[in-house]
């Protein structure tokens, strides 16, 4: 249920609704918007009594909201969110670039990698401390030593990093050495861990199961949410289809659908939606065609050394040839990319 407050609604009043709902049982989450402030009802009891705040002062409305992602959906938020990370907008008009290794491998191969990035312009750096692999016989990251090696690359270059977790321990530590949590696939539903990454309230990133539907792709955003997080950036990095000439289908159709049902920035993953070097620039474009906020693409200075995913990440020119790209085409959709210096 949401709970529409009216325009010139004071605090008093919207804490005094917030009471009353907290005294029937449920949790309350105030979304302020630009031209009207809502509070969500969640609770996993049977549906607030509409009686019990419609008479409240400042009060406009309740509503019902038949689908279970009450607080991503443009039911609960009207206009879209758009994430401030280190002074960097998330979201609106301007778009998002993350860049870098799949993988942390040692001080040296970040710093280089970051320094490229940098120079491209790119605006966050990526890189995996913690890797989940298919293999338990492939590299599975440095663990803390690279999260520590995310932080100092971040103090010397000012690139805000971001870095997945895949338990409550790597949570702890992403909360001190890192800018953005990621997600990773494999735990999109990973329920638990979404409601540690949470609790940090630092801005998360939600990469899309690999077969996943859109339901419960927000719905795993709705956990983190429903946790008191707002800071959510959606991500879709390519399902698991029948066709097997790319790693997996970039399900570009998913972009506007989620323009559409919610007020969370989304971008995508070309690197991990193809497997493909080749494939990445020209799908980081069709992204942003259909209306992603930003791209996330691999980067690496010697991807045939690297330890991870090599053959789909680009080579520094490359990285700079899809900026350059992403730069032109940007105006012809209204939007903007503006380059980090």
């Amino acid at each position: 249920m949401m709970v529409i407050m009216s325009r010139d609604a004071t605090d008093d009043q919207i804490n005094t609704v917030v009471k009353q709902i907290e005294r029937a049982g449920y949790t309350a989450h105030v979304l302020a918007g630009t031209a009207r402030t809502a509070i969500a009802v969640a609770g996993t009891m049977a549906t607030l009594d509409p009686a019990l705040v419609d008479a409240l002062p400042g009060v406009v409305e309740t509503l019902r909201i038949a689908h279970p992602f009450r607080l991503v959906s443009r039911e609960a938020k009207q206009h879209d969110t758009i994430l401030n990370i280190a002074g960097i907008p998330v979201g609106g008009r301007e778009l998002t670039i993350i860049a870098g290794p799949c993988a942390v491998e040692s001080r040296q191969q970040l710093f280089e990698v970051a320094e490229q990035a940098k120079s491209a312009g790119v605006h966050f750096l990526r890189g995996g401390a913690y890797k989940p692999r298919t293999s338990p016989y492939s590299f599975q990251g440095l663990g803390e030593e690279g999260m520590k090696i995310l932080a100092e690359v971040r103090h010397r270059t000012g690139l805000p990093v971001v870095s997945e977790v895949v338990d409550e321990h790597s949570v702890a530590l992403a909360e001190r050495f890192v800018d953005v949590i990621q997600i990773g696939a494999r735990n999109m539903q990973n329920y638990i861990l979404l409601k540690h990454a949470a609790r940090t309230q630092k801005p998360i990133l939600l990469k899309r199961g690999q077969a996943a539907t859109l339901e419960e792709f927000l719905g795993a955003a709705e956990y983190i949410l429903a946790e008191g997080n707002p800071q959510v950036i959606l991500c879709e990095r390519g399902i698991r289809t029948f066709s097997d000439f790319t790693r997996n289908t970039l399900d570009l159709s998913i972009v506007p659908v989620i323009k559409a049902l919610t007020h969370l920035p989304i971008i995508t993953d070309p690197s991990h939606a193809s497997g493909r070097r080749d494939l990445v620039v020209a799908l980081a474009r069709a992204s942003i065609a259909a209306g992603a906020d930003g791209v996330m693409v691999e980067m690496h200075t010697e991807p045939a050394r690297a330890l991870s995913d090599g053959f789909q990440s680009l080579h520094p020119p490359q990285l700079k040839e899809m900026m350059d790209q992403l730069y032109q085409l940007a105006p012809a959709i209204g939007r903007t990319l503006v380059r980090r210096k």
